[in-house]
């Protein structure tokens, strides 16, 4: 495993910011880490990068605690933290030959060559980083997390104030490096997540409430399901309203119904169907938005 995650917390005074969580990351992995303002993702993200210390649990990357091997543990780490800390009065190729060399990274002058190509930087790599764009500082802060080549690579809202023009190119630079390293993110985006991620946590006041691949999250029951039906026959509205747990229908298109209703409206339409003489032509179940899942996940703590 990449990371591994064994019940850590992290408490301010009477506060727990992070409550006895536990998972574990494959490499190759994209991991979108979720919550609402609050739950703690920046806290495990300082933590697992060594940044905060933990009141309890414990955590390892590629093999090393963070806390007794920390210093082979962040070999192995890249970061980028929400507010990307730079020096804006230097330049970009000096930054990154800068920080390369704080980190010991041999052939560095050709490794912060084909960091400023990979990362798109090419043309702005004499310029002070304080005359970038908000896009082009977040490159910077991605190139520099990738300079010693880690193998996790953990971004904190990496994706935060951008324009669409450069969502799109921040997403596809997540995506290519994923393709080789394991990478943790957070984000308040659902698009991003759905775009980049083949996994999500969501946490929730420090406590995890939901870590899956997002085709199955979107699959979770939940308080009301939507079933599309089209019949090969004409049928009542009036009577499928009366169908056990229908809270709502809506013709859609000739012989094509909306039936909004509980858990087992599936099965109560195919009853519907056998009584009343009915072909069902098409049948299939509305998958629930990334968004409202986060949402039945998160509203009620």
């Amino acid at each position: 495993m990449s990371l591994i995650v064994s019940g850590l917390t992290k408490i301010y005074g009477e506060q727990r910011a992070v409550d006895n969580i536990s998972f574990e990351v494959k490499p190759g992995e994209v991991l979108g880490f979720l919550g609402p303002n609050g739950a703690g993702k920046s806290t495990t993200m300082k933590m697992l990068t060594g940044y905060v210390p933990q009141t309890a649990g414990k955590a390892s990357i590629c093999g090393y605690d963070v806390t007794s091997q920390s210093m082979e543990a962040k070999k192995n780490t890249g970061y980028l933290p929400e507010n990307n800390p730079l020096y804006p009065e230097m330049y970009v190729r000096e930054f990154l030959l800068f920080t390369g060399r704080l980190n010991r990274v041999k052939s560095c002058r050709s490794r912060v060559a084909e960091m400023i190509e990979l990362t798109g930087l090419k043309t702005e790599q004499r310029k002070k980083i304080g005359l970038l764009s908000k896009g082009y500082r977040q490159r910077v802060g991605i190139a520099q997390s990738l300079l010693h080549d880690p193998q996790v690579l953990i971004m904190d809202e990496p994706t935060s104030g951008l324009d669409p023009n450069q969502l799109a190119d921040i997403r596809n630079l997540i995506k290519e490096l994923g393709k080789e390293k394991t990478i943790i993110f957070s984000t308040h985006i659902m698009q991003e997540v759905q775009a980049i991620c083949n996994r999500v946590i969501i946490v929730n006041k420090g406590r995890i409430v939901a870590d899956d691949a997002i085709e199955r999250l979107q699959q979770r029951s939940s308080d009301e399901i939507t079933i599309t039906v089209e019949f090969k026959q004409d049928a009542d509205k009036n009577t499928l309203q009366q169908i056990a747990g229908v809270k709502k229908v809506t013709s859609t298109a000739d012989k094509k119904w909306q039936v909004t209703g509980s858990a087992g409206l599936q099965e109560a339409i195919f009853q519907y169907a056998v009584r009343n003489q009915l072909t069902i032509v098409a049948l299939s179940e509305k998958a629930q938005t990334l968004e409202q899942v986060f949402k039945d996940l998160t509203k009620n703590g």
